[in-house]
């Protein structure tokens, strides 16, 4: 047996393609003293993954010939830890690889009951960045119109259940019609635009005639262009992603609207990382579970089977392609 890998083999002019990745077959490692080897299970497909490519951000960016960075949920395969056993489920950032051996305070044990398809995401950092990100960032009050970019997305389709959970009026922005009808129909948003259809601005003030009062942002570029200029007074924005601006040659310059807007209109502008928040992730996790299992969020997961299909993955979702957490079932 060996221990396959994607390796991010060169940064991009502009869009990632296959040549972005290389293919590579090593031994599987052996766990130290302190150390677990883990099998991985699930691979999560981010936009996040693209940005690492760009240069340092929350963390530091990838560099030719290491294995692609990437969240992942594995099982303990052997253990020199204490803490943790064989069988074990947990998660952590190994990347795109079947083994990885990782000292046991990279790793956090899942104990919440839920099938995989559901830890690497919507009861994990997706559900959570949707969580906090909106209840503390956004902080909607009942009646509020929330408004949710990228809402066909990993986080926007969290993210926008739960501003219906909190009484809110909500809309969202997809690309396509199918998305933005999929996104009424079967997720409960009140009104969904089609940003690529044009006329942005115009297609969003008539879904929001009473303006906006929180914009959860995951793309930047022009659909937050045209939230601030609907935003309400003291409208709240929670700076979620950039999404719009990652997989380009060049990103464009910010809103024009900024810090004009922010200041006549009194705005909260404020960027997060879900880590911000991991003192409280037990509850929120809790939280999330409950909703899921009674029915009042819809966890919505696209998933690919098989290791090698991680960067056709990663590219689908830069086109759009996925609804819901893109993830990638390995083993």
């Amino acid at each position: 047996m060996t221990n396959r890998q994607w390796l991010y083999a060169k940064p991009p002019q502009g869009r990632i393609g296959p040549d972005t990745f290389q293919w590579t077959e090593t031994a599987i490692p052996v766990p130290r003293e302190g150390e677990a080897l883990v099998r991985t299970r699930m691979l999560s497909l981010d936009p996040a993954n693209r940005a690492w490519m760009m240069g340092r951000t929350y963390r530091h960016a990838l560099q030719p010939g290491q294995v692609m960075s990437g969240f992942t949920i594995g099982e303990v395969v052997d253990s020199k830890a204490p803490g943790l056993a064989a069988g074990d489920i947990v998660e952590g950032d190994w990347g795109w690889q079947d083994y990885a051996a990782l000292p046991a305070r990279r790793l956090t044990k899942r104990t919440t009951k839920a099938p995989l398809e559901l830890l690497v995401g919507p009861l994990s950092v997706t559900g959570l960045t949707a969580y906090f990100g909106l209840l503390e960032v956004g902080r909607p009050k009942p009646g509020d119109t929330v408004l949710v970019s990228a809402a066909a997305g990993a986080v926007g389709t969290m993210a926008g259940q739960i501003a219906k959970l909190a009484g809110c009026r909500v809309v969202g922005t997809a690309g396509g019609q199918d998305k933005c009808d999929w996104l009424v129909r079967e997720l409960g948003f009140d009104a969904a635009v089609d940003y690529k259809a044009g006329g942005v601005f115009r297609a969003l003030r008539a879904a929001c005639p009473d303006g906006v009062d929180v914009y959860f942002d995951n793309t930047g570029g022009p659909v937050l262009e045209a939230a601030l200029s609907l935003m309400n007074l003291r409208g709240r924005i929670a700076c979620c992603g950039n999404v719009s601006q990652y997989d380009v040659e060049k990103p464009a310059p910010g809103p024009m609207a900024v810090p004009g807007l922010v200041v006549t209109k009194r705005l909260r502008m404020e960027g997060f990382i879900v880590m911000d928040f991991y003192d409280r992730r037990a509850e929120a996790e809790a939280r999330l579970a409950r909703w899921v299992e009674d029915g009042k969020i819809k966890a919505v997961v696209d998933i690919l089977d098989g290791l090698e299909k991680a960067p056709q993955a990663l590219i689908g979702l830069f086109e759009g392609r996925n609804r819901g957490k893109c993830a990638v079932r390995v083993g």
